[in-house]
């Protein structure tokens, strides 16, 4: 039996192309194509869609997944800009449902395989920043991804004090400082999406990057969440907890 597929955003440039491959993937089912709030809500009971993806935007997000999820649907969100209390608000939500899900910053494997590896790195080299290059389109500055991998990253490391006080006294200068690690964001034409994690020691350095040239690359990691979420209970935020 096929897993009953909603997409809401469908006309933007990610949406396009999830839809050309649920409709080329055997397993699921095009239901319905939705592009703001108000269709999302009418359409999630009219389809009786079993999953609900989301690539719309930040302003719109969580009232998003907040229907998806009363719905009895299970929400696979791609769309950046949730903020840490409001992802909180929405796992509470699911464990009252009983419905899982999933909040994912990057659905391309590549790049989760570069935050497991830089999460090795950083037990061997503890000074890093994160340069993430994205379109000049993109809103939220630093992006998602770059964000989680200084999560993992400051989870992985030992404290130093020293670098966290450094980190404060240039922050004016520097960008964004996430969990003490440096993030500096470029929005420029000819990018659609790069991340350099830099680590450096004495009489060397490691960079650890993934760009990605084509959104066809986040296509793998949808289908595999799509069809992971139908067993969970709870929503997870970050598809490595499907690797």
């Amino acid at each position: 039996m096929s897993i009953r597929v909603l997409v809401n955003g469908a006309a933007g440039r990610m949406g396009q192309i999830t839809v050309k491959t649920i409709q080329q993937d055997p397993t699921l089912e095009l239901v319905a194509e939705t592009h703001n709030s108000n269709e999302l809500k009418k359409s999630l009971l009219s389809s009786k869609a079993d999953i609900a993806i989301d690539f719309t935007n930040a302003a719109a997000v969580f009232e998003n997944t907040q229907h998806i999820i009363l719905a009895d649907v299970h929400p696979v969100i791609g769309t950046s800009g949730l903020l840490p209390e409001q992802i909180k608000e929405l796992q509470k939500l699911c464990l009252e449902k009983k419905r899982g899900g999933i909040i994912a910053p990057n659905f391309c494997i590549g790049v989760l395989l570069m935050m497991r590896l830089a999460e090795q790195a950083v037990h061997y080299f503890p000074e890093c920043e994160i340069i993430e290059t994205h379109h000049e389109k993109k809103l939220d500055a630093p992006s998602a991804t770059a964000i989680k991998t200084a999560e993992l990253l400051s989870s992985a490391r030992k404290a130093h004090p020293s670098r966290k006080q450094i980190h404060e006294t240039l922050a004016g200068a520097r960008g964004a400082i996430k969990n003490q690690i440096p993030i500096h964001a470029l929005r420029l034409p000819g990018f659609l999406a790069k991340q350099d994690i830099l680590f450096g020691h004495l009489g060397g350095n490691l960079i650890i990057s993934h760009e990605t040239i084509d959104r066809h690359a986040y296509m793998p990691g949808i289908l595999l969440a799509c069809k992971k979420v139908m067993s969970l209970k709870k929503l997870v935020y970050g598809l490595e907890n499907f690797l």
